[in-house]
Formats: structure tokens, C-alpha cells, sequence
């Protein structure tokens, strides 16, 4: 978020755990180049898995993003699938 706003990008952040369709609506209003995430969320004493809601949100959504980036985390491996969108 810091290097988005250093170099004048336009960036929204979502808070982690957001719910797939809420996410949808945000990326077709938005319309976004890319997508950065992680594969998942720490909280005390819970991992929130972020990939599968991503990918929910993307199939939902009207607009597809150019590219999606996801940081792997060691807590939750994120599904690497290259088939659906680069």
C-alpha cells in the first residue's frame, strides 16, 4: 500500500476475509490492471484462507483483471492454478 501511494499508483485496499460478491462489485467498479494478495490471513489463533475468496470474487465479477499476484504464505498454500487467468 505504501509503495502504491510513493509512486502516485491508484490503489483500494480490501480488508481481509471480505466477502466474494462484496469483492466482485469492488473489481468492476474499480476495473483493476491487478490484483495483489496473499494466500491467506493471519489472526490471533485463525488463518482466513484469501485465495478461494479471490477466486470466487473474480468468477463473479463482470470485469476480469489483466493479472492476478498472490503471496504464498507457509500457513495456507494457495492454488496455483494458471488455467483460469494468468
Amino acid at each position: 500500500m505504501l509503495a502504491c501511494a510513493r509512486i502516485g499508483a491508484v490503489h483500494s485496499v480490501v480488508f481481509g476475509g471480505f466477502a466474494p460478491r462484496e469483492l466482485a462489485t469492488r473489481i468492476d467498479d474499480a476495473k483493476p490492471k491487478v490484483i495483489l494478495s496473499a494466500s491467506c490471513g493471519l489472526e490471533p489463533g485463525r488463518v482466513i484462507a484469501y485465495k478461494p475468496l479471490l477466486d470466487e470474487a473474480i468468477a463473479l465479477a463482470l470485469y476480469k483483471p489483466a493479472t492476478c499476484i498472490v503471496l504464498q504464505r507457509e500457513q495456507a498454500a494457495g492454488d496455483a492454478d494458471r488455467r483460469s487467468r494468468p
